[in-house]
């Protein structure tokens, strides 16, 4: 499915260039009115990053969160900054439908597993940040991509299986906010080595024919961000072409 993002600070649509705060682009939309929109077309979740929470735990926008599940109708996902059960169980207790945990997954993988076990497969998507080296190994990196870690990622994804793990956001860092194009040799990769995961494309969208080229690969959803903000396509031609290639 195609999965509609925004990036927010303050109640604002933003994008960020490779995840740096300092090279911050702002969009005139209404956040409110996009959501019932994508509603209408068919839309079943919208993914939304919480970036002041992403970047300081105590600025979490709670109350714009409330705001949109009390007004709008369409599900949400919520990322950003998401490192405790206390994080967790607001956001859905306020009726967000998954919650996105990117860091702990590598510095408190334990207690991740814990959540997995409490919260549900279907409720915890796993964030996995990327970055593919020359030799195809897929490292992850972590706190906005500002720290590389020693772990790969195939290794976590198996460490969580026994879990349950059910969905996976992986974004190649190189491609996320360029419009350079997502990495379909990535994708096509790990759909074909974990057939039994819901895997979330991220990063790089830039046509219909991306659409078209990720769908193949074996992803359950594209997400898409930059692309819809700045109308290289409609959402209408985003979903026309999914559905086409099923």
């Amino acid at each position: 499915m195609i999965i509609p993002a925004f990036d927010l600070i303050n109640g604002r649509t933003v994008r960020l260039y490779q995840g740096d705060y300092s090279n911050q682009k702002n969009y005139n939309v209404n956040l409110f009115n996009s959501l019932e929109v994508y509603k209408s077309k068919g839309i079943e979740i919208v993914h939304l990053v919480d970036l002041d929470g992403a970047k300081n735990s105590a600025n979490r926008q709670i109350e714009l969160f409330k705001k949109i599940v009390s007004h709008t109708t369409v599900p949400v996902q919520v990322g950003g900054g998401i490192r405790t059960t206390k994080d967790i169980s607001t956001l859905l207790d306020l009726g967000v439908k998954r919650v996105v945990i990117g860091s702990s997954i590598v510095s408190n993988k334990k207690q991740v597993k814990q959540w997995l076990n409490f919260y549900g497969p279907d409720a915890i998507v796993l964030a996995l940040d990327v970055h593919v080296d020359s030799s195809n190994k897929k490292e992850i990196s972590i706190d906005g991509w500002q720290k590389k870690t020693n772990f790969i990622l195939e290794e976590i994804i198996e460490y969580f299986l026994s879990s349950g793990l059910k969905h996976v956001l992986c974004t190649d860092i190189s491609r996320d906010g360029t419009l350079l194009g997502p990495n379909f040799k990535l994708y096509k990769e790990i759909c074909s080595n974990f057939k039994n995961i819901n895997f979330q494309a991220s990063g790089g969208v830039a046509s219909l024919q991306d659409i078209i080229f990720l769908k193949k690969t074996g992803v359950k959803s594209i997400i898409i961000g930059r692309s819809l903000l700045e109308k290289k396509f409609t959402i209408e031609e985003a979903v026309k072409c999914w559905q086409r290639e099923s």
